[in-house]
């Protein structure tokens, strides 16, 4: 029987011998933003329709900024969101 050459391998290790890992790490910040963003809409009430008369921007905007699977979201964007909801960004390499 073959050894499995994962087996006792972290999920980070394995994603990173698959060339994966920064990929995987881009997604689960993403989906972490626009759930964050979404709960603080919740906790202050504010629709979509709303935070964009107040961000003075689309509905499709604030669509794309809390979808995870769309990239293309600045950081101004989302600091100027994370205000709007009480919260502020923050963005560090560690």
């Amino acid at each position: 029987m073959p050894k499995n050459p994962h087996r006792g391998s972290t999920l980070d290790s394995f994603l990173e011998q698959e060339g994966t890992l920064g990929e995987f790490q881009a997604q689960a910040i993403k989906e972490v933003i626009a759930w964050q963003l979404a709960e603080a809409m919740q906790n202050r009430n504010l629709t979509k329709t709303r935070l964009a008369e107040l961000m003075h921007t689309s509905r499709t905007q604030i669509n794309r900024m809390l979808d995870p699977n769309d990239g293309n979201v600045t950081l101004e964007t989302l600091q100027r969101a994370a205000a709007l909801v009480g919260r502020r960004l923050q963005v560090e390499l560690i």
